[in-house]
């Protein structure tokens, strides 16, 4: 009788989740090249409203000339400029950036001062750029960019990204970027870190005004200025380690509305190689979405198996009407996983892993929170926070 209760729980909670839960198992929305004003060939253009991209970069002499390259051939028609803040690097990264090819004039770049207590070190390397950014053009109403120093844009980037938000009439545009999936530990656990992600954040919650539910994607975010001085700039974020999330419920509590969905139009070369890799890409946040709360973390753990574990082990050990309703579920839940895995290309077959691959991430979060308790806090670019504010962009956060 047991077995039979569990395996009809999990049988609801999986038509919850694909019925009611915001389709977050689709492929959800992708953002296409739009050319501007209708011309396949951008011209100048005045109208078109200024947009200044920060990028905050800390030891990224390894893909810092690529993703700086492809912001300076972006066919933006309006006034673009590009501001890498070097977060104190050690590896020669500033010089690079220094030396590549500007002939519009487009690139500074900035030598980063040591955080201020309460920062993050990169949140602080941001909000020097936005700083700077306020200095050369005050009463500037057009958008900031903020991307990582790992990010490829394909030249029509920030063109489409402007239209989405002028034609949408949108406060923050963002994207999950193309994760790069070619190592045989990526092909199994990155396509999971976005199925979760959109677990967490459904797409089209998110971009739903009239839903409390925020979220962005930190490869790309688009943010109206006008609207970043409304929520009291990038120190309204400032301990969030969560910072891209975290600024994305800042604006839509301000009243603003958002867009995520899926880029076609930039990717991610920081590679994962292996299983390591991707275990500390996990943990290093994953305890401060669960708000350094030991009760969450149990009935988070609890939560995964039953959602992910217990399909299986009902569909393979039990009997009777237990097994079949279990294997049910096991099927929704493998059902879900397609959509994504077509995303990256990749066989519907991994989508057999998918209990083993949630288990992989539930011991990634035990090991965030053990991090967390024993003192080594989130570490990241050879930096520790042990006592981060798990800021998420409540008015209030406690």
């Amino acid at each position: 009788m047991a077995l039979l209760l569990l395996s009809i729980l999990c049988a609801l909670i999986w038509a919850g989740l694909i019925f009611c839960h915001g389709r977050f198992w689709q492929a959800g929305p992708v953002l296409r090249p739009q050319a501007w004003h209708g011309s396949p060939t951008p011209q100048p253009d005045t109208t078109a409203p200024d947009v200044t991209v920060v990028v905050p970069a800390r030891d990224e002499a390894e893909s810092i000339e690529v993703a700086l390259s492809s912001l300076l051939a972006q066919d933006y028609p309006g006034t673009l400029r590009i501001i890498m803040v070097n977060d104190r690097s050690t590896d020669g990264t500033e010089t690079l950036a220094r030396a590549l090819p500007d002939p519009h004039d487009r690139l500074t770049v900035l030598d980063g001062v040591p955080p201020e207590a309460g920062w993050s070190g990169k949140l602080w390397a941001v909000s020097q750029g936005v700083a700077h950014a306020e200095r050369l053009t005050p009463d500037n109403n057009g958008f900031i960019l903020l991307t990582d120093a790992d990010i490829i844009h394909a030249p029509a980037h920030v063109s489409t990204l402007v239209a989405k938000a002028l034609v949408d009439q949108v406060h923050l545009v963002s994207e999950m970027v193309e994760l790069q999936c070619e190592s045989l530990a990526e092909r199994a656990l990155v396509p999971a870190f976005v199925f979760f992600f959109a677990l967490l954040y459904p797409f089209a919650r998110v971009n739903n005004p009239r839903r409390r539910t925020a979220g962005a994607a930190g490869g790309t975010i688009l943010l109206r200025r006008d609207m970043l001085r409304h929520i009291g700039g990038i120190a309204a974020l400032k301990g969030a380690l969560i910072d891209d999330c975290t600024l994305a419920s800042c604006v839509k509590q301000a009243g603003g509305r958002l867009y995520l969905g899926h880029s076609c139009l930039a990717r991610s070369i920081r590679p994962y190689p292996g299983p390591a890799d991707i275990w500390r890409m996990i943990a290093r946040t994953a305890y401060v979405q669960l708000r350094f709360s030991p009760i969450l973390l149990v009935l988070t753990v609890l939560c995964m198996g039953v959602v992910w574990i217990a399909p299986m082990a009902l569909a393979l050990l039990a009997h009777g009407p237990a097994r079949w309703v279990g294997a049910m579920a096991w099927l929704a839940s493998m059902g879900s996983f397609v959509p994504t895995l077509r995303r990256f290309g990749l066989s519907p077959l991994w989508a057999v892993a998918l209990p083993f691959i949630a288990l992989f991430y539930t011991a990634a979060t035990i090991g965030s929170a053990v991090n967390h308790h024993r003192g080594r806090g989130v570490v990241w670019k050879n930096r520790a926070y042990t006592d981060a504010i798990p800021n998420d962009g409540r008015a209030d956060p406690v």
